[in-house]
């Protein structure tokens, strides 16, 4: 694979309907195809050009709820540290096991993906759902009846986060697949249903331990996620035939690329930020001297500043571009933790905070599959994805606990975590800008293979061939003036 891009061409359909157009995207070889595209719905049954919308939207419905039975009843893991920091329910387990069982529920997810693709291009997106159903029931039902740690380790931990790896994985790259000029949007929809499904299960969460007990919370939440996952994985298409996907579980030539390197470290500082966040705001808001109700609805605040947030961030994007709306989304979520956070000393601020920072924090699931796409191609992109959900498998891990470590014994505890927390948000900001900066040096090498200015080439009109061609030389300008110059990417 040659060191340059396969950039996609990303276009609106009003401009150019032609299929020839459509069929020059993926530039693909039909017998690698034959080998590397996965099972999916027979060639008939799927439209030869993406078609912008149509069932793609059913697609997007599906990604949304089970979003919200994944990612969302994992965030009601705040819920749950709460009450298990407050409760002697498993004798003998300490802060920092529990912080593991919450880091294991993600990283797992993330660990798992290579299997996953694996099983996505043998068995085909459905059939992968279909275990991930499977597996996350049986760990809900299963932490119901756990009363020692390394149970809750086994079920809550790691077979809850192998279950969501394998929806996640499966889902995560359809909706792309669906759209050209409303990408973002659509993405920035199915994802909110993790923020959607956040905030009604940290309140039910809530209410069911205290009215149910723990156990009862437990089996019904199982129930739920096993009824909606598995009607959301019957319906779910892909069209992995009709681009040509590769569905590589690891694709070690793309480490060849700086800018893929960079969209790595943008992930790696944004979970050891995002997960600090998401499961420590319930027990900051109890060791300011609030209840455990009111620190289910900050949690819940949370989750609906994501619901909110999400869908805002992918629309915008599609208008100001998607790693422009990356990198400042990613900066801002940093620069909240670090002048509200730290400040938010009563309930109405933390409150405020919580549907503030919401609206960002989750900004890298958000944008990722559409600014993946935007360093790879569409065509890399399901092996793009999986590389980088085995990269996040540390930080992931880590963070909780790292958090956890960071207390201290008087005053504000957290104090060393939110300032833990705000500065890896700035440094994945830093990682995106200098994405940026290599996007717009991108486009300055096409306008000069083309004999334009760069004013005159945007990203849509970068097609596979012209980063591939011998034609295309270097950047125009300097990576100090790139990083300082505004561009539509």
């Amino acid at each position: 694979m040659s060191n340059e891009p396969s950039a996609f061409r990303e276009r609106d359909q009003s401009v150019d309907n032609s299929p020839a157009s459509e069929t020059s995207l993926p530039h693909q070889n039909p017998e690698k195809t034959t080998v590397a595209a996965q099972k999916s719905e027979p060639v008939d049954k799927l439209p030869a050009e993406a078609p912008n919308g149509g069932y793609g939207w059913v697609c997007v419905a599906c990604c949304f709820w089970i979003n919200a039975h994944t990612w969302g009843v994992n965030s009601s893991y705040g819920v749950f540290l709460a009450y298990y920091l407050n409760n002697n329910y498993y004798p003998g387990a300490t802060a920092l096991h529990f912080a593991f069982v919450g880091g294991l529920s993600i990283s797992q997810a993330l660990l798992v993906s290579p299997l996953a693709t694996i099983t996505t291009r043998l068995y085909g997106t459905n059939v992968t759902l279909l275990i991930g159903v499977f597996l996350e029931t049986l760990a809900l039902i299963g932490a119901s009846f756990s009363r020692e740690i390394w149970q809750l380790f086994l079920s809550q931990g790691v077979c809850f986060g192998i279950g969501m790896g394998f929806l996640f994985v499966g889902s995560v790259g359809v909706v792309p697949q669906w759209f050209t000029s409303k990408r973002s949007l659509a993405n920035g929809i199915a994802t909110a249903g993790s923020g959607i499904g956040g905030l009604m299960y940290s309140l039910a969460t809530n209410a069911m331990i205290q009215s149910l007990g723990i156990g009862w919370a437990f089996r019904i939440l199982g129930i739920l996620a096993f009824t909606v996952n598995t009607v959301c994985a019957v319906l779910m298409k892909d069209r992995n035939k009709k681009i040509g996907a590769t569905q590589l579980a690891f694709d070690y030539t793309l480490f060849k690329r700086l800018e893929f390197l960079l969209t790595l470290g943008w992930g790696f500082f944004s979970m050891l930020g995002y997960i600090v966040l998401l499961f420590s705001l319930p027990s900051y808001a109890t060791s300011i001297g609030l209840s455990s109700k009111q620190g289910s609805i900050v949690g819940a605040l949370l989750n609906l500043g994501q619901g909110l947030g999400r869908p805002a961030v992918g629309m915008v994007s599609d208008y100001v571009g998607r790693i422009n709306i990356a990198f400042l989304s990613t900066f801002v979520a940093g620069l909240f933790c670090l002048v509200i956070w730290i400040f938010a000393k009563s309930f109405g601020i933390l409150i405020f905070f919580s549907l503030l920072v919401g609206t960002v924090s989750g900004t890298f699931w958000t944008t990722i599959a559409p600014v993946e796409a935007e360093v790879v191609g569409l065509k890399e992109l399901p092996s793009a994805l999986s590389i980088v959900w085995l990269f996040l498998v540390l930080p992931t891990t880590c963070a909780e606990p790292i958090a956890l470590e960071l207390r201290q014994q008087t005053g504000n505890i957290y104090f060393h975590a939110q300032i833990f927390t705000g500065l890896m948000y700035i440094a994945a900001a830093v990682c995106m800008w200098f994405l940026r900066a290599w996007k717009i040096g991108e486009i300055e090498r096409v306008a000069a293979a083309k004999g334009k200015s760069p004013a005159e080439v945007s990203v849509v009109d970068i097609e596979p061939v012209d980063l591939n061609s011998q034609a295309v030389g270097q950047p125009s300008s300097s990576v100090l003036r790139r990083l300082f110059a505004w561009k539509k990417v």
